[in-house]
């Protein structure tokens, strides 16, 4: 996928690693960048064109794929994280993870796709997708059913040369992250490691020491991991 000359949509462009996406792909000589949000008063980007989408309303989300019909680039960067236990958390809670993190990104993906031929997509993903912890319960079930859902995707559009890459991150130094005190990463490095990975035809961008190591620890015992925690 060449970046240059694309005409890129995000989702969730109005803070932290959307925001980046928008800006990087305008860098990079996107034509055109539609910059989508929840809240699109709060998209501040310069030069990109701005949509309301909010990814779990179907309606938005038709309304959208009808208004930026010339996308061939999709990045979906839209997720939550509200920091819910599983066994003990609110259900309702839990459903709003689920509902956007894996649902309404698979809601954008059927509405985009057919315009996605010869394109390409990006799913934003994390290291949760492979490991939890206490209080991430909820997070990770979704990002590990967002990246079983990159994989089938990519599997069902190859025969329209859809090129589906999934970026998987530890913590970006993001609004998101801001009560958790681990390692950060500046987004802007994510987000290029994400878009580099996507221009040399990547399927899985690893973008940071932490996303490699939960990576390659799934293949031992997984005990031998979380004690290293």
């Amino acid at each position: 996928m060449h970046i240059s000359g694309a005409i890129a949509l995000v989702t969730g462009a109005n803070r932290g690693l959307g925001r980046q996406f928008a800006t990087q792909l305008l860098e990079r000589g996107a034509t055109k960048v539609y910059a989508t949000a929840r809240r699109p008063e709060l998209v501040t980007v310069p030069g990109v064109e701005i949509l309301p989408l909010d990814i779990t309303d179907p309606a938005s989300v038709a309304a959208a794929a009808e208004a930026a019909a010339d996308v061939n680039l999709l990045v979906n960067n839209a997720g939550v994280a509200f920091g819910t236990d599983l066994v003990v958390g609110d259900l309702d809670v839990l459903h709003r993870e689920m509902d956007t993190n894996f649902w309404g990104t698979l809601s954008v993906v059927r509405a985009f796709a057919p315009q996605l031929a010869g394109g390409a997509i990006l799913n934003v993903l994390s290291v949760l997708s492979w490991i939890a912890f206490q209080g991430s319960g909820g997070y990770a079930a979704s990002k590990s059913a967002q990246w079983s859902l990159t994989n089938g995707v990519r599997l069902e559009l190859a025969g329209q040369k859809t090129q589906v890459t999934g970026l998987h991150l530890g913590a970006a130094d993001t609004d998101m992250t801001a009560g958790y005190d681990v390692p950060k990463t500046d987004p802007a490095v994510i987000v290029k490691a994400g878009l580099d990975g996507l221009e040399a035809g990547y399927w899985e961008v690893l973008a940071d020491e932490w996303s490699r190591g939960a990576k390659a620890a799934l293949a031992a015992d997984p005990r031998a991991y979380y004690n290293q925690q």
